[in-house]
């Protein structure tokens, strides 16, 4: 790292550094892959800190986001000034398939609903943007777990609450992780009734440039209108929608 950066450059990158980590960083590790001397790591980390955008682990060595830090991250995404591509890439999406369709993100142990275009069927399910909902039983919940190197979904899935939503839910761990594991090669999310009794649901992912799940592009509705399986026939317009957002929020060229 250049010698002339500013301490606030020198925060950003520390910042930078701890939230693509998945899991929490020293500042002995940090000065070591920042290049940078332990004291000034551990003082701008120290001020970081103190300004909420990072938190110390139990041990005090180590440091992971903080809530302010996450509070802006979701303020950002949510930004409908600046992500309005998301809610028109959604509506063609919606408007073809005829169903609701949803963009979300992983937010710790839940998923979190950042865009939304509800159907205009009178019969419809009603969950608002900026709710959480679980990873386990959701559709792209799941997604998300399945996207997880195996390490770091296991100690996630042993502390959380695998909560039974319906009498659909796994709540098993040993079926879930293989049901996660149909979903990791088929690279599609599916609620057939799990979260919600009367409601079915699909997801697919959008890949970033580390080609991880970023987001996830999904479809529900009643299960009196649709199964899982109907819903699948509406897959490449999934995909479609979810590599436009690729290229839109990433860079990444449509193949």
């Amino acid at each position: 790292m250049k010698e002339t950066q500013s301490t606030l450059i020198r925060g950003f990158h520390i910042l930078e550094k701890i939230v693509k980590a998945e899991k929490p960083l020293s500042s002995v590790y940090l000065a070591e892959e920042l290049e940078l001397p332990k004291q000034t790591v551990h003082r701008i980390a120290q001020q970081l800190e103190e300004d909420g955008l990072l938190q110390r682990e139990p041990d005090g060595k180590r440091f992971t986001a903080g809530t302010r830090l996450l509070d802006l991250a979701r303020a950002t995404l949510k930004n409908s000034s600046i992500n309005a591509h998301r809610y028109t890439i959604l509506k063609e999406l919606s408007d073809e398939i005829g169903e609701t369709c949803n963009l979300t993100i992983l937010d710790g142990y839940e998923i979190l609903y950042l865009e939304r275009v509800e159907t205009n069927w009178p019969y419809r399910i009603h969950l608002p943007v900026g709710a959480h909902y679980p990873l386990h039983c959701t559709a792209s919940g799941k997604l998300f777990l399945a996207d997880m190197k195996a390490a770091t979904r296991k100690r996630l899935l042993k502390s959380m609450n695998l909560s039974r939503e319906t009498s659909q839910t796994i709540t098993d761990l040993t079926q879930l992780e293989a049901h996660l594991a149909k979903i990791a090669e088929d690279g599609v999310g599916v609620d057939s009734g799990e979260f919600l009794d009367d409601m079915v649901a699909i997801a697919v992912p959008v890949i970033n440039n580390d080609n991880r799940v970023a987001f996830t592009v999904a479809v529900h509705a009643p299960s009196a209108r649709k199964t899982t399986e109907e819903l699948r026939q509406y897959l490449p317009l999934l995909r479609r929608a979810a590599q436009r957002l690729a290229v839109a929020e990433f860079g990444i060229v449509e193949d």
